[in-house]
């Protein structure tokens, strides 16, 4: 079992996608030449895939997003509680994949995706559709002093994110978070959707790390564009 929003891509606009979910099991979603998983640090590195590879590349380094214009290679990230964030833009032929914590969020993920999307290939953040998946909710997820301190130098509307539970404490929507990010960077607002699932609510349909205390699980989301003449045909059915 796995989540996609047809409203944000569909096999119609030449793009695969999903959000994955502790039932989606070990086989693949959708057939795809390459399939990239990588190092994710919880940083702000982005791995841009600009040339043709095939099976699964390995990368050197540490990488928590994933950009790419080549057809048939798929980008993954692995999540339980963080946020898996997936872009597409129409115009130019891009995707990426971001795997989206709250250290990366906090550093600034988004914001140094949609640039870098921008740099390598001319994509205008005005054009852009983004994906926000099931995370760690609002509703459950609880942080401390030292994670607000870094909110408030790293992002002036921190306030907009936060209900406060305690002294030094509070909890923080990472969903919001990123959208606003996204918004921020350039990124319409009706071009964002999101997942309102919580990762810690929903024990069946999902793991977590901050539920389970330890990573007993993650799940896996992707997203692809489908090589132009797979794409060609099922339009002209």
């Amino acid at each position: 079992m796995v989540i996609t929003i047809p409203h944000f891509a569909s096999e119609r606009q030449g793009v695969r996608h999903f959000f994955g979910t502790r039932m989606q099991g070990l086989a693949p979603v959708f057939a795809a030449p390459s399939v990239v998983s990588v190092n994710q640090v919880h940083g702000t590195e982005v791995l841009v895939v600009d040339r043709p590879v095939l099976g699964a590349p390995s990368f050197d380094g540490g990488w928590d997003a994933l950009v790419t214009n080549q057809a048939g290679v798929l980008l993954t990230v692995k999540t339980a509680d963080c946020v898996p964030v997936l872009i597409h833009d129409p115009c130019t032929r891009v995707v990426a994949a971001v795997h989206a914590g709250w250290r990366g969020a906090v550093a600034g993920i988004i914001p140094r995706t949609v640039e870098v999307m921008r740099k390598q290939f001319k994509s205008q953040p005005a054009s852009l559709r983004l994906s926000i998946g099931p995370a760690a909710g609002v509703c459950c997820y609880e942080v401390d002093e030292p994670v607000l301190d870094r909110l408030r130098e790293s992002y002036p509307a921190w306030r907009t994110v936060i209900k406060n539970t305690g002294p030094g404490k509070a909890k923080l929507n990472l969903r919001g978070l990123v959208r606003g990010q996204a918004v921020q960077a350039g990124v319409p607002e009706g071009g964002i959707y999101s997942v309102s699932l919580c990762t810690i609510c929903h024990t069946t349909l999902f793991h977590s790390y901050r539920r389970e205390g330890t990573a007993r699980g993650t799940m896996v989301s992707g997203i692809m564009l489908v090589p132009h003449r797979a794409s060609g045909k099922r339009r002209a059915n």
